[in-house]
Order: C-alpha cells, then structure tokens, then sequence
C-alpha cells in the first residue's frame, strides 16, 4: 500500500485525490483540487507530463508532438485566475491564422481574421465573400452564444435535465443539429475552395464535415470572430512545464512510469488503484484522464462499453505524425499549412475508413521555428507533418509506414519547392499503433470520441462514474469534448462535481 494512500485513512484533516494521468484535463483537474485543499498525487504511464500535449526532442531540435496551437485562450486565463495564481505564459496570436494548398494551384489562400484582406485572396472564384463571411459568421455567433453557457459550460444531471436545456435554446437552431457541416456551407459558399476551408474546423474534432452537426460552425465563429487562435511563446509545451511546476510548488506528488491496471471497489466506491507493478493507491477520490470510455471497457469491464460496443461509436480518425529535422529555411511555408489535393469529398468519405494508404494524402504541416527560433539549430526549421488516417479498427498495419512517409514528404516538397528529403538531419514517424501505445488511444483514435448527434451532452460519457460514488473522469472522450479548451472547462465541471459529492473541505 502506498504511504500516501495511507494517509487517507487518518485524521481525515485533508481529503486525498489520484489523478489517472497528467494530460491537460488532469492537470487542470488537480490545480483545481490541491487549491481546494485536496493533497493530490498524479500517477503518468509515460516519463513526462502531458498525455498528447507533450514534446519530442531529437538531435538539437524540438517538435510539438500533437497539438501546435488553441483557441479560446480564456478558459487558460480562467483555470489560472480561479486557482489564484497571475498566467505566467506568453501567448501570441495568429493572424493569418494559417495558409492552404490546393493541388495543381500556384499559389496558396492566407487565410485572414480581417475579412477585407481575405476576400481579396478569394477574388475571382468567391464574389462577395466578406459578406458572405459575415452573414455565416453571425449565425456562428448565434449559435456560440446558445450553446456555450448552458450545453459546454455546464454539467448535465440526466436525460430530462439535456433536453430542458435544449428545448430552452432559440428553436430555429435545431436543424443545424440534424444538417452536416458540409452541407452548412455548401448554403453559404459557392467555390469549392471557400466550402472546403470553412470546412476544415470539423477536423479539430477528429471527423469530417461530412460527420460533424452543423452546429459545429460555431468555431469558424471562434476561429474569426470571438477569440482566434493563439500559440505559446517557446513552444506549447510550456502549458504543461508551467501547470506541472505550480503544482509541484503546491506539493502534488509525481509518479511516472506508472500505469494504472485495475481499480479496487467496495460498496460502490473506489478503495484505490493498482498499478502494473501491483502497487495500490488509495484515495478519498480519484479522477481518470484516461479516456473516459475505453477506460470504462478496458479496465473496469463495463459491459456496455466492452471492445465490441466501443468499435461501434463514432471514433476521431488517427493521427499519422512525422517530425522533421530540416536544414535549410523553407520561405514557401507558414507556421501553420494545409495541403489539399482536389476531391475532397470523395477523399473524406473513402479514405478514413479503409485500409489502404492513400497515393495522394491530405496533410497539415506545423513549421513550429518560424514562431518558435529554439525549436531548431540556427538555419534549420522543426516540422510536424500530420495527416489523419483511419485508425485501427480499418487499417490494422502500418508496416508501410515509410513508404507512406516518403510519399507525404516528397508532395510537401514539391508544394513549397523545397527538397525536404534531401536536407532532412533527422526524423521519427509516429503510426497509430503508436499513438495507441503511448498514449492509451483507444485503437489510436487521436481525438478519442467525435460529436455526433448522439454522442454529445448527455448520450456522452459521463464526468461521473456511474456505478463508483468517487470516481471520475476528464479528458477528450467526456464532457464537453475534445479539444485543448474543452479539456479545461471540462476539468471544471468535474471539480464541480466532486465539491458538489462530497462537500467543502474541513
């Protein structure tokens, strides 16, 4: 038994806490309860902190290993500003936001917050677009201001508690739970390349537009209007290096390469874990930011979350990374890029659910030293090529992997005309069989659960358990969703809900 399980059964002065994982959600989670007053151990599988929003370093250069940028910085200034505690981190924001390459098209669309410029990169195939931007991006804001409050902001209590909630909302925007995004802007936009960027948001959530409930366009909304998007001074990673010192400074215990196996129940409460090596850990509560439903099936045999009924729900495609150590400076690429080829529906609806790679990929590419010099030695850039792919469940085999690198790395080239094969210094390719091993994605889904119609609010994975009276989770595959902001009010409700279970603290 661990001393400080132990601990927990004395005095009861202080209320101990076990956070199942140090990936965003968690570690918001913890700062959250250790300022409370709960004294929190944080038990991570891996070396570092982080779970997905983690860093690679290789021969001289750093790479962000999955997310390169956020939105809707105030929920980062509201995690901080709760807990007592000034936002020490530096965040930029960009503008333009990113650029995008369409195959066989000389040039790529910068696309910008200030609707004037772009409509000016859209001229001749999207006439009128400022004011076509305008009229979608209101009806986005309409949406945001409907739904973030009272569905995304706050906890949901059971099925008639949901459809109160939505049945109190402006019932002209019903339909755009029951349309797709892509029909949303086929409404709008006339040229197939302003429908297939204002598109693009749905991949933020791990599916295609042609998966994603209209509703979703609220982040256009987000992405131009409301908030933007923003990076991090030196890197990313420094959410995650700042979060772990301060709750370090708050005395939160650390323990690495610690994977948890089982948990020990007892008249509808969790007793503790079991790690692999058979070490338990006991708490008064215990929070998992392990996925909130593969964890339900994989560990606590939850038969209505067993591996058949999970390969059943709608999982976030998986995530095919390469990082590149480059020499050389690449002027034809931005921070942010997106590499389209010209059948985007037919490529959306085909490829992320086979099982074969394709010849002609779609890809994002972060060149993370233009923003971030201490990324790369002097004249070289740090690049992360990520392109969705099916995940397990279609493609079981990934032996092709270099193969499929060398062809996603040779377009880029010719796309930016720059020979990255040739001046490549160094290079780690991560698979979904990866993914799904570092990082316990559930067949290497990267986003974990998509927002369908019925896997949102209430029909998603509950933040709490529904059998265990102290155990509880945050993440990706819980409420609200995925996505580096969703993960921080989510660590919201779910302190929420443990303060509401078990009351203030002596």
């Amino acid at each position: 038994m661990d001393t400080a399980g132990q601990e927990s059964q004395g005095t009861g002065a202080m209320k101990k806490a076990v956070i199942i994982g140090s990936g965003l959600g968690g570690l918001a989670t913890a700062l959250r309860l250790i300022t409370a007053g709960y004294s929190v151990t944080i038990l991570e599988k891996n070396k570092t902190p982080g779970g997905r929003l983690n860093q690679l370093k290789l021969d001289g250069f750093k790479f962000d290993i999955g997310p390169s940028f956020m939105s809707m910085t105030y929920e980062t200034e509201e995690l901080f500003r709760s807990c007592g505690i000034p936002l020490s981190l530096e965040l930029k924001e960009l503008d333009p936001l990113y650029q995008v390459f369409f195959e066989h098209q000389p040039h790529p669309y910068r696309i910008w917050k200030d609707l004037s410029i772009l409509e000016e990169e859209f001229a001749g195939i999207e006439p009128h677009l400022k004011t076509k931007v305008e009229r979608y991006l209101a009806q986005g804001r309409k949406i945001f201001n409907n739904t973030e409050a009272p569905l995304i902001k706050s906890n949901v209590y059971g099925l008639t508690d949901f459809l109160g909630k939505i049945a109190r909302r402006d019932i002209t925007l019903l339909p755009y739970l029951f349309r797709n995004m892509w029909q949303e802007v086929e409404r709008n936009f006339s040229s197939r390349e302003a429908k297939v960027i204002f598109s693009l948001v749905s991949f933020f959530l791990g599916a295609t537009p042609f998966e994603t409930p209209a509703i979703y366009s609220l982040l256009n909304y987000v992405e131009f209007r409301h908030n933007g998007y923003w990076g991090v001074q030196d890197g990313m990673y420094r959410i995650i290096e700042e979060l772990e010192k301060i709750l370090r400074d708050k005395g939160a215990n650390f323990i690495f390469e610690t994977e948890v196996k089982e948990v020990l129940e007892e008249n509808n409460r969790a007793t503790g874990v079991k790690d692999q090596n058979g070490r338990r850990w006991e708490a008064d509560v215990f929070v998992c930011n392990a996925d909130a439903a593969s964890f339900r099936g994989l560990i606590l045999k939850r038969p209505q979350y067993s591996p058949c009924r999970l390969d059943k729900m709608h999982w976030g495609f998986a995530p095919f990374t390469i990082y590149l150590g480059v020499q050389g400076k690449i002027e034809n690429a931005m921070q942010h890029n997106y590499f389209l080829g010209n059948n985007f529906k037919g490529y959306a609806r085909k490829f992320l659910s086979s099982s074969a790679s394709p010849e002609r990929p779609y890809y994002y590419v972060n060149v993370a030293s233009k923003a971030c010099p201490g990324y790369a030695p002097p004249g070289c850039e740090s690049i992360l090529i990520l392109c969705p792919v099916p995940d397990l469940r279609f493609k079981k085999n990934w032996t092709d992997k270099d193969n499929f690198a060398d062809n996603i790395i040779n377009d880029f080239s010719k796309r930016v005309h720059f020979n990255v094969m040739k001046n490549t210094l160094t290079r780690k390719i991560l698979t979904p069989e990866d993914w799904e091993s570092m990082f316990n994605l559930y067949r290497g889904s990267g986003l974990g659960l998509c927002h369908g119609l019925f896997q949102i609010g209430y029909f998603r994975p509950k933040n709490k358990d529904e059998k265990l009276g102290n155990f509880y989770y945050v993440g990706a595959s819980t409420v609200p969703g995925t996505g580096l902001p969703m993960v921080i009010v989510g660590s919201k409700l779910t302190f929420e809900r443990i303060i509401q279970d078990h009351g203030p603290l002596s």
